[in-house]
């Protein structure tokens, strides 16, 4: 049984954690830090509720959840290490490289270890394009457009719009856009990006459209919050033809209705000597969770630190090509 700390009790830990951490019996919620008590008790009556995280840190727990803001995540991070504990962080897991670098020092020090939640390795649409790209089903693939986009056309007043370290899309669904990118292609040669803010009002970043160059090949990751029509989330063509799927991972939805899974169906396009429509195959953030139980026993993690630096990297060389105009060298 993994003792479990949830830090933060927000939309990220209700929606994408708690339900995981209470239907798997690998897990037991033992406390929540949290400045509102009265819903930890409401929805979890036998969990103690802490106000700090160094009052948290005195508990048995032994992995700590973190789902606050981002730019609180390294501190935070460091404090649980420092105190032998293991970690789950929400992404970005931190800011900057250099803060990408401490981490992993204090991690090799440390008895505890660290996960970053990068639960989208586990849509859907991805494990299927990912399968045909596995079986040579189009060929040498020569591009990939990975699209998150919606219809958000005004400003709402929350931490990840507003100005501030950590805040903008290209954190928020960018993190994943990449993420996915790496885990498919491993690191770019170069890349050039259009890092923008587009809304009346707008403090941080709500658009972005990246190129990834691998060799003579691209990888088009974009996202806009002015798309009110549905746009593909997936485009894959090789050499022996294209894969085209639209509309986003259905697992989020369900979760917002209370439900671990989707029952919906997907399906995409294939094109090649004919035109046929493939079955999706089904995501499963629960089985995510369930590999993550089984990291810590094995002490492995399953998407680590090193991972979430590069992807933190990308996100740093994106902004400074965006600032600059220049298609950077990934070093």
């Amino acid at each position: 049984m993994i003792k479990t700390m949830l830090v933060g009790f927000g939309f990220s830990a209700n929606t994408f954690h708690l339900p995981f951490l209470k239907a798997i019996d690998s897990f037991e919620v033992r406390g929540v830090v949290s400045s509102r008590p009265e819903e930890v008790q409401a929805e979890l009556p036998d969990a103690t509720v802490y106000t700090t995280l160094d009052e948290a840190l005195q508990s048995d727990a032994s992995l700590y959840v973190i789902t606050t803001p981002s730019h609180l995540h390294k501190e935070m991070i460091v404090a649980c290490l420092e105190a032998g504990k293991d970690v789950l962080v929400e992404k970005p897991a931190f800011l900057t490289t250099e803060e990408g670098y401490e981490l992993m020092k204090l991690e090799a020090k440390s008895k505890g270890i660290v996960n970053v939640y990068q639960n989208r390795r586990y849509d859907g649409d991805f494990l299927t394009v990912k399968s045909l790209l596995d079986s040579n089903e189009i060929g040498d693939w020569k591009v990939v457009e990975s699209r998150f986009d919606r219809f958000r056309p005004n400003v709402r007043d929350r931490w990840r719009e507003n100005a501030g370290p950590g805040s903008g899309i290209l954190f928020d669904l960018g993190s994943h856009l990449i993420d996915q990118t790496l885990a498919l292609f491993g690191k770019p040669d170069c890349i050039q990006a259009d890092v923008m803010i587009q809304r009346d009002g707008g403090q941080s970043d709500d658009g972005f459209h990246l190129t990834f160059y691998y060799g003579e090949k691209r990888v088009y990751l974009r996202s806009n919050p002015f798309i009110a029509g549905e746009t593909p989330r997936f485009e894959v063509h090789g050499t022996h033809g294209s894969f085209v799927k639209y509309g986003l991972d259905p697992q989020e939805e369900a979760l917002k209705h209370g439900k671990l899974e989707s029952d919906l169906l997907e399906t995409g396009v294939l094109s090649k000597e004919e035109v046929a429509s493939i079955q999706i195959e089904k995501g499963s953030y629960l089985s995510y969770y369930q590999q993550l139980a089984h990291s810590y026993e094995v002490r492995q993690p399953v998407v680590s630190l090193q991972d979430a630096t590069l992807t933190t990297r990308l996100i740093e060389l994106s902004r400074q090509s965006s600032e600059t105009g220049k298609v950077l060298t990934v070093d």
